[in-house]
């Protein structure tokens, strides 16, 4: 039983959207991003519909570092696959729906191609290894010029089904959330499967997933090729919302963000993923503002968002390691019992959870 909540019967493990309460708030917040495009300005719509492409990323990294242990350091390579993969085949004449599922798939199999020798590594080394298919497909992509035009990059057409123009500011932004719906209810039903519970016992030790006969090749490599499809449909959106593509935007710079947004957000947790997703979207355009509002000295200066990202990153580190989606859940047990809980009491409870994390 998990010390973080109570479980009142045996079916509320395998219930996919929570009690009332949680199904009730959760309704609130998708009817709020409904209505947000109609009253908001065009230039927010599209830096929320940012965030929801930046979600589907942090859920397709979640499976594999938060869920399954690994640490890759390489996801902005099976982003850039899917953008490409998907831009060349649409403007080719491929069905826009068939396109990005076909960048999915082609990032899929790259996830499979890497997958395969990176279970043989784990730690610092798969990190290494991951980076380092990062920068080769960086790499390739500008030399490619061929193909994917170098580093003079691709124009990417406006997103259509059927003749019907996506391209449109409320168009697009309900394209990407109706997608971001479709991933969370894939991921959550995938994470109550045996795959998925045996993903997170790869996770929490390797050992005894052996010993209770997990194949950790098996798993591990199905984790890789998950994450990869889910990054490549990602990839596919974000070449809609930049428009023009070329292989620096997919550089080290996307697979640190897509890092940060897992960590930041809390391991092992969906609803983390897109806290992350948030925090790390708004972080740009909060810059930029508050840039306007520095002396002109500060404001000609570069490389402020670094700068905040590493701040962020340190102040998580040191104060929040369990992230947004570990505090966020114990204001909520707090508020819901408000009333009886005392100093005290939580001291203890935070006693006694560390001494068994130290046995």
């Amino acid at each position: 039983m998990s010390m973080n909540r109570y479980v009142l019967d045996y079916a509320q493990d395998r219930r996919l959207f929570g009690t009332s309460a949680q199904r009730l708030a959760n309704a609130a917040v998708l009817m709020a991003v409904c209505v947000a495009p109609f009253i908001v300005p065009a230039y927010f719509a599209g830096e929320i519909t940012f965030i929801f492409i930046m979600g589907i990323a942090s859920v397709g990294l979640m499976i594999l570092t938060g869920f399954t242990g690994q640490v890759s350091l390489g996801h902005s390579a099976f982003v850039a696959i899917g953008a490409y993969v998907h831009t060349i085949l649409f403007t080719h004449g491929l069905p826009w729906p068939s396109s990005l599922i076909a960048g999915a798939v082609v990032s899929a199999a790259m996830g499979l191609l890497i997958g395969l020798p990176a279970i043989r590594v784990s730690g610092l080394h798969l990190t290494m290894v991951t980076l380092a298919f990062a920068i080769i497909t960086e790499h390739t992509l500008g030399q490619w010029t061929s193909l994917t035009g170098g580093n003079g990059g691709l124009a990417v057409p406006e997103p259509a089904i059927l003749g019907i123009s996506l391209g449109g500011t409320k168009a697009f932004y309900f394209s990407c959330l109706a997608i971001l719906l479709l991933v969370l209810l894939l991921a959550a039903n995938l994470m109550r499967s045996p795959l998925g519970r045996a993903w997170i016992g790869v996770r929490d030790s390797s050992a005894a997933a052996q010993g209770l006969g997990i194949h950790l090749a098996t798993y591990k490599v199905s984790a890789f090729v998950t994450s990869a499809a889910v990054c490549g449909l990602a990839g596919g959106l974000l070449a809609h919302q930049i428009q023009f593509i070329t292989p620096e935007a997919f550089g080290l710079s996307l697979s640190l963000q897509l890092m940060m947004m897992v960590f930041i957000g809390g391991m092992g947790s969906l609803r983390g993923a897109l806290l992350g997703a948030i925090l790390i979207g708004i972080l740009p355009t909060a810059v930029s503002l508050a840039k306007g509002l520095m002396p002109a000295s500060f404001q000609t200066r570069v490389g402020h968002e670094l700068f905040i990202y590493g701040a962020v990153l340190t102040v998580f580190v040191l104060a929040e390691p369990n992230g947004l989606n570990g505090r966020l859940t114990a204001l909520l047990q707090y508020v819901a019992r408000f009333p009886l809980v005392q100093r005290g009491n939580r001291r203890r409870t935070k006693t006694y959870m560390r001494s068994e994390r130290l046995r």
